[in-house]
């Protein structure tokens, strides 16, 4: 790191060839969701403020800052005594090379967001008004026609007073174009707590289908120590598409299945997700969002219908009918645990502001009574501005 920081040092100098961008983004939200906890209701706006600086320089070195503010309003004990902006952060701030002399390969170093593939195990979470962001090193690189991926990311270290443990994450994710008709992504991650025996593997491919039916199947097996118990989990999903009408709806069948605990035997054998964004694919209404905490170890199955709908360039709508249900019920009288429906709608008023609005119904079933998620039907709803520059 003192080596890249030096380069830094040298590049950006005065009279240097540099190009600066700015950028930035509000983003309010209104929430209702009721119930929440003890049967009550909860009504919120939380907000997102970003502001980014890009400078490009020479020979191949480009440096991104973003901070951003996360608050909800009223969050504040008093508009005018209470300025200590505890929702203030780093969110992105790294610096890229990509050389001339080696043009096929980019490093990326610092705190950066960071997506594979469809982000079913490492995402940005952009839904959640904070995001998700990594500290440490991610190299891309080209090579005919595949695209490699390396990652060494610093979760915790117990340098910080607050941190008891060490806790990185590493991982390769190759992309194979023109397999067939699709692309193929194959992947290798391990996730590692330094003072418990915790190592776990994460070994998974991905088939993407484009065309007039789309598809995507995937696949992805867990081993390694967890806690200190050897781990035997895995994950499967399906998805299958199409569109019609001269491409203004859609229509998409899809089946996941993350495994479950089964108590009578010693091994762990619930699916974790890892820095998956878990809001694209179990239910907008996010009870599915910690996985595997928020299934209760009992793991997940999740067996989808989605419609949208294309009004114009700048209107869209969906609707999304989920039933979900435990994948392993060894300690439940009920694997059932209930089923959600989802409305959205999004509108584009301009190039800068974009808005949507989204209702969610979930009818809750005794599965997730039993594991303590929710005790009675749930109805959720918001309201969103996104304006950016």
């Amino acid at each position: 790191m003192a080596s890249a920081v030096t380069l830094l040092t040298l590049c950006v100098t005065p009279g240097a060839a540099q190009e600066l961008s700015w950028s930035g983004q509000v983003r309010p939200r209104f929430e209702f969701r009721d119930p929440v906890g003890d049967g009550a209701s909860e009504a919120f706006t939380s907000m997102r403020s970003r502001l980014a600086l890009m400078m490009r320089a020479e020979r191949g070195l480009s440096i991104f800052i973003q901070p951003q503010d996360v608050r909800v309003w009223g969050g504040e004990s008093h508009p005018l005594f209470d300025y200590s902006a505890d929702g203030f952060d780093l969110h992105q701030g790294y610096l890229r090379l990509n050389p001339e002399s080696v043009s096929w390969l980019t490093a990326t170093i610092g705190r950066a967001e960071s997506n594979l593939g469809g982000q079913r195990l490492i995402g940005s979470v952009d839904w959640v008004a904070q995001g998700q962001s990594f500290d440490g090193v991610r190299l891309e690189a080209e090579a005919g026609r595949t695209q490699w991926t390396v990652l060494a990311f610093q979760i915790n270290d117990a340098v910080d007073p607050d941190i008891t443990q060490d806790q990185t994450l590493f991982g390769v994710y190759t992309t194979v174009r023109d397999v067939g008709p699709g692309a193929l992504d194959v992947y290798w991650l391990n996730d590692r707590l330094s003072s418990t025996d915790n190592s776990e593997h994460l070994l998974g491919g991905r088939y993407v289908l484009p065309g007039a039916v789309t598809g995507r199947a995937e696949a992805t097996i867990a081993r390694g120590t967890r806690s200190g118990d050897d781990v035997a989990a895995y994950m499967l999903g399906v998805r299958v598409g199409t569109r019609f009408a001269e491409d203004r709806l859609s229509a998409t069948l899809w089946y996941d299945y993350l495994s479950g605990d089964d108590p009578g035997t010693p091994e762990t054998e619930v699916f974790n997700t890892l820095f998956a964004t878990n809001h694209k694919f179990y239910g907008f209404a996010d009870l599915f969002l910690n996985i595997p905490a928020n299934t209760g170890g009992a793991g997940l199955q999740d067996l989808a219908a989605k419609l949208g709908w294309t009004f114009s360039d700048r209107t869209n709508a969906s609707m999304d009918i989920h039933t979900f249900r435990a994948a392993a019920a060894a300690s439940l009288t009920s694997s059932h645990f209930g089923e959600e429906i989802d409305l959205y709608v999004g509108h584009r008023y301009s190039a800068q502001l974009a808005g949507s609005i989204g209702f969610s119904q979930v009818f809750q079933a005794a599965g997730l009574e039993e594991i303590g998620r929710l005790d009675g039907d749930m109805t959720w709803l918001y309201v969103m501005l996104n304006a950016t520059f």
